[in-house]
């Protein structure tokens, strides 16, 4: 993968890691253990990653006073939205679709949650197009014809080179245990979102392969410089 030149300025790694796709109360715990800051909940009905409602009411229950808890959102209807953000307990909201500026701040200002706002990327105007709404969270991810998300590819991370936004970037996309060290390196995000990453099918997660997602991700550290060897008297 290329190496971006430009990331989010005094951003120090490791950074927060978003769990996403998640259909139960078991996963989910399984991915605070791992260290999540943030659990993603798909509500989207074509995904096969979607969450039934009573298990992300579940989820949102037994956590969501130790982890942020997110459900994410395709090009719904607004009401729908602010509807499943209240009747769940959402903390977040991700929006994953068309959605503008002005339906990003009705969100926010209805449902009073934090949001995220995604776009799928080709080109750095995708990139540069994100940054009319000022949101709490940008969210870049691959793009793909078929879906909105989770596609398992990675996209151009030197493509976060157009990137102006102070906004904190969740970078997203085909990140798993063997790249996501490279993908930090390279965008230097506040977190990443993985799904397809840390799965053993759509919607359910492997625990083997969240914990090593964890340990790729704290493993970029920065290092403590060493201290310099006491002199001795002469």
């Amino acid at each position: 993968m290329p190496q971006a030149i430009c990331h989010d300025a005094g951003v120090q790694a490791p950074p927060r890691i978003k769990f996403c796709g998640l259909t139960s109360l078991d996963d989910a715990k399984l991915a605070v253990q791992a260290g999540a800051w943030a659990l993603g909940m798909v509500f989207w009905e074509p995904s096969p990653r979607r969450c039934p409602l009573p298990a992300a009411e579940e989820i949102a229950a037994a956590l969501r006073r130790t982890v942020e808890v997110c459900g994410v959102f395709h090009d719904a209807p607004i009401d729908e939205v602010i509807a499943v953000a209240e009747g769940v307990g959402l903390t977040m909201v991700q929006l994953h679709g068309a959605e503008g500026p002005a339906y990003c701040r009705e969100v926010q200002r209805r449902a009073g949650v934090k949001v995220i706002k995604a776009a799928r990327v080709r080109y750095g105007s995708d990139v540069l197009d994100l940054e009319a709404n000022r949101t709490d969270f940008h969210l870049l991810d691959s793009y793909a014809v078929s879906a909105p998300g989770g596609t398992g590819e990675p996209w151009d991370w030197s493509l976060i080179a157009a990137r102006r936004s102070p906004v904190p970037l969740i970078l997203a996309g085909g990140l798993d245990s063997a790249n996501v060290g490279a993908a930090i390196a390279a965008v230097k995000p506040f977190a990443v979102d993985t799904a397809s990453g840390t799965e053993s099918e759509p919607g359910r997660k492997d625990p083997e392969k969240l914990l090593a997602f964890a340990a790729a991700v704290a493993a970029t550290a920065p290092q403590p410089e060493p201290e310099a060897a006491a002199e001795v008297p002469g």
